[in-house]
């Protein structure tokens, strides 16, 4: 699909070279950036991959302006992967580790689970999320999709460094109780850390993870 802006181009990756400058993209803001870890393997080739990936659509987000031969034109990336894709191939989902998704799945709405979204630094004052956002809203009605979900992560361990953050969630947005998913094992954490009317709302909403 090409935007009406020329020099961008959106589109689902459909060769290995594709696949690969995404995983690229995101070493460079999750590993570099960010400080996550990666395999020894993903570190050798500078690319932040799982088993995972040849399930999940890579939606990507081409700067038409770089030619590929010299430097990775992929711009954007959001990582999706649809419950007919998961289920058939038997693969799980990614959230599946550390979530009890059965609310989810035996809700028999179409799912679509979200990961690893990020745009290159030179392109975050632009509109790059805003073409994928809107790229990703033309496959939700594509597959007929109901329910969006996904992980997303605080940078760190120590819950109390996020206490508006995580006790606004919990306290204004918590999924319905019929799809609530609950965590495995005894890896969660208590998200009542503040007393409601103590939260400092323009503070949690500034310190939320960004999409």
């Amino acid at each position: 699909m090409v935007m009406n802006d020329p020099h961008f181009e959106l589109k689902i990756a459909s060769t290995r070279k594709e696949i690969q400058a995404s995983q690229r993209l995101r070493y460079k803001v999750f590993v570099e950036e960010l400080g996550a870890s990666s395999s020894t393997d993903s570190q050798g080739l500078q690319v932040e991959a799982d088993e995972y990936d040849e399930w999940f659509d890579h939606l990507i987000l081409i700067d038409r302006r770089i030619d590929p031969s010299t430097m990775d034109h992929v711009v954007g990336v959001y990582r999706l992967l649809r419950d007919d894709v998961a289920l058939n191939n038997n693969c799980g989902f990614y959230s599946e580790s550390e979530f009890d998704l059965t609310p989810l799945i035996d809700s028999g709405r179409k799912l679509l689970e979200l990961g690893r979204s990020c745009v290159h630094p030179n392109y975050r004052a632009g509109i790059a999320m805003f073409h994928l956002w809107n790229r990703l809203a033309e496959y939700v009605i594509e597959h007929k999709i109901e329910i969006l979900f996904g992980v997303a992560s605080f940078h760190g361990t120590n819950p109390m460094n996020f206490a508006h953050q995580l006790a606004y969630l919990h306290q204004n947005h918590l999924a319905p109780e019929d799809l609530r998913v609950s965590v495995r094992g005894n890896q969660g954490t208590n998200l009542e850390l503040i007393q409601a009317d103590k939260i400092d709302k323009k503070k949690a909403i500034i310190g939320m993870p960004t999409l």
